[in-house]
Parts: C-alpha cells; sequence; structure tokens
C-alpha cells in the first residue's frame, strides 16, 4: 500500500515538473489572452492521499497528493479539467505545495506555502497553451462538502 501511495506521489510530482519546464509549445501561446483576468472555477476533490513519512501523524516530510475535478457550472454540468498538487508538509500545520490545474487551452502552474487548508494563496508561476509564462495568484476557499468543494479564484497576469 506505501509503494503504491510513493508511486503515486512520485507521478503528480513528475506532472507538474514537466509542466514547470514547458515541455509542450504545441499550444498558442499567453499572447493569445487579451490582458490581465481573473478564472472562477470550482474544484470537487477526486482523491487525497497522505504519506505518513516521519513521526506518526502530520510531521515534517509527510506529502499529502490532491487530485480534484474542476467545474464552471455556468458553463456546463461536466469536469472542464482537473488538478493535481502536491504538498510536503513543512512542520506544524504549514505545507509547501505545487500543483498544476489542466484546463481546455492549457495548464496553470502553482507553487507556494499552505499554512490552513481552508483558505490559501499560492503563486502562479507559468503555465502552457494560452496560459503560457503567465503569472499571477490563485486563491483557494473550502466550501467544505463531503467531497470537499472549493473557490478557486485565479488573478491572471501577462
Amino acid at each position: 500500500m506505501v509503494r503504491k501511495q510513493i508511486v503515486v506521489a512520485a507521478a503528480a510530482v513528475l506532472a507538474t515538473i514537466s509542466a514547470v519546464s514547458g515541455i509542450s509549445d504545441v499550444f498558442a501561446s499567453s499572447d493569445a489572452l487579451p490582458g490581465p483576468g481573473v478564472i472562477r472555477i470550482t474544484a470537487t476533490t477526486s482523491s487525497d492521499v497522505r504519506i505518513d513519512s516521519g513521526a506518526k501523524g502530520t510531521s515534517v516530510g509527510d506529502l499529502e497528493v490532491i487530485r480534484e475535478r474542476l467545474f464552471n457550472r455556468r458553463i456546463t454540468s461536466k469536469p472542464i479539467g482537473h488538478a493535481e498538487m502536491v504538498c510536503t508538509f513543512t512542520g506544524g500545520s504549514s505545507a509547501n505545495c505545487g500543483g498544476t490545474y489542466f484546463l481546455p487551452k492549457g495548464k496553470i502552474v502553482v507553487s507556494g506555502p499552505r499554512t490552513f487548508r481552508e483558505i490559501f494563496e499560492v503563486a502562479v508561476v507559468g503555465g502552457t497553451g494560452i496560459y503560457d509564462n503567465i503569472r499571477g495568484t490563485l486563491t483557494v476557499t473550502s466550501l467544505g462538502g463531503k467531497p470537499d468543494h472549493s473557490l478557486l479564484y485565479f488573478r491572471l497576469l501577462i
């Protein structure tokens, strides 16, 4: 079981690294975006795996691998994409996270600290497709529920 969790975590980290390195230039660049903007979507957690690598309970070095389905219910009831995030705990409830949001016209890559899972802000550090070379912030606000639902608010700069 632990081996399967490590493989899942490694796959998520590799996906994030490949998105950050900008391997894919198949899509149009951020020049396709008209200017700065905001993306408001919701996320539903589809899987959340914790890997306890240190002392029992949450401790330094533990990993959390999160996969979410992304929705824009104003347009369709079907998912418009998915997200993959890996968080490494750094002490107490603090974690350092990196993730990729897979959207219809490209990917958005985020990275930063998370102290509280209920509300946090991370940096948008890049992307692919129309989000190529994008910057900005992502604010995540938990809406609760089972499975967990969140409001995602991307503030993007070109």
